[in-house]
């Protein structure tokens, strides 16, 4: 593949990645809404089936674009999502409202196509950067669309919020067309062939284990904290409303804006030295935490910063130390650390509310401090140099 990765394919990428991914998350601040018009149980339902139709398209439809132009198949994505946004903010029923944002969560998988086609573009000097910034847009988009879709909803309710949803991905259609190089694949593969070759990259590629450990259990730590930090400030003394503790998420925002530098650090001097910083800073969150969590909202707040900004951090580490270890798999490179992130993640945020419902924000920081000092740990103790390739 030839690289051709000029400002506007950079911009176009990581709008994409923010606009894609923000699709899941749009439900999150409308389900009051969405309850009191289809009964309790969407509540369960909705968000359930957009997240498991996410992780169903980076399993499905990410490796894909080894295979296949990666361009054509973000447009053709982002216009069957015109159509899955379209159905939700006309469904009749809770079935229907239910599937559609199963193929929205499927189809929101752009997202993780954009990031994979970014570090393929990219120079290897300059690959880190590139990534981080597109992540950049990605994190952005996870982080500001509870807010967007919640101050929709508010004031028109909450379909108008998905029939604007489904204008934005036709116009995100539109600036994959306008902004993104054509590429050829010179080793197509059968869908077949190419989802065993995952299962082979994941055993014959010691650094994507090591990465995709070290990432999964800063990720598992960080749901650990999100799943229960409502419960903290809504209850006393904070008694904070819904919305208040969403307004921490707009702190995460600032998170988001390392990844660029982790990029750049980790193009200058590998990827283990950003890594172990990442999750010593999540480890020292839960410290934070722990010490005034229960009594102040600036150390909440402090620690909010501290877990965004070194799990963002390492993610970027060990984003570009994958996609660099085999050219033309990066999509399935993504797919075995995006998959292994999602499956600790819903352990890790298990395990929080089950601590929170036992012993307290005591125990939240006691369960996120276990994850983030192993993630210390294997980050500690890899053996594999900077820039280190398997071919």
């Amino acid at each position: 593949m030839t690289t051709f990765l000029d400002a506007k394919a950079r911009l176009g990428l990581t709008l994409i990645a923010g606009g894609a991914v923000a699709n899941i998350y749009y439900n999150q601040p409308l389900l009051g809404l969405i309850v009191a018009e289809f009964g309790d149980r969407a509540a369960l339902w909705v968000p359930t089936t957009a997240l498991v139709g996410y992780g169903l398209g980076i399993v499905g439809l990410v490796p894909l674009g080894d295979a296949l132009p990666r361009r054509a198949l973000i447009v053709w994505q982002c216009l069957g999502l015109a159509l899955a946004l379209l159905a939700v903010g006309l469904a009749p029923n809770l079935a229907s409202l239910a599937l559609a944002h199963l193929v929205v969560g499927v189809l929101a998988s752009a997202a993780q196509q954009a990031v994979p086609f970014a570090a393929e573009l990219a120079p290897d000097a300059s690959r880190g950067r590139v990534v981080g910034q597109v992540m950049t847009g990605l994190l952005t988009g996870i982080l500001l669309a509870r807010t967007a879709s919640g101050f929709l909803g508010a004031h028109l309710g909450w379909r108008p919020v998905f029939l604007v949803a489904s204008l934005l991905a036709l116009a995100m259609a539109g600036i994959a067309r306008a902004t993104l190089p054509h590429t050829v694949q010179t080793h197509p593969l059968r869908y077949r062939a190419l989802m065993l070759s995952i299962l082979h990259l994941a055993r014959t590629q010691p650094v994507l284990r090591t990465a995709s450990l070290s990432q999964a259990l800063l990720f598992a730590a960080f749901n650990a904290f999100w799943a229960t930090l409502a419960l903290l400030v809504e209850g006393p003394p904070f008694g904070l409303s819904a919305a208040g503790a969403g307004l921490f998420g707009v702190i995460g925002v600032c998170g988001a804006f390392v990844a660029p530098i982790s990029g750049r650090f980790t193009d200058r001097r590998g990827a283990k030295p950003v890594v172990l910083g990442g999750s010593l800073l999540v480890a020292l969150s839960f410290l934070v935490l722990w010490a005034g969590g229960t009594w102040s909202l600036i150390a909440v707040a402090l620690g909010v910063l501290l877990i965004d900004i070194g799990m963002n951090g390492a993610l970027i580490a060990n984003q570009t130390r994958a996609y660099a270890l085999v050219p033309g798999a990066r999509g399935r490179i993504n797919t075995v650390l995006f998959t292994t992130l999602f499956v600790f993640g819903a352990l890790g945020a298990y395990a929080g509310s089950q601590a929170f419902l036992l012993f307290g924000w005591a125990g939240v920081c006691a369960v996120g401090l276990a994850f983030s000092a192993l993630a210390v740990i294997v980050a500690a103790r890899d053996p594999h140099p900077p820039g280190v390739r398997s071919t």
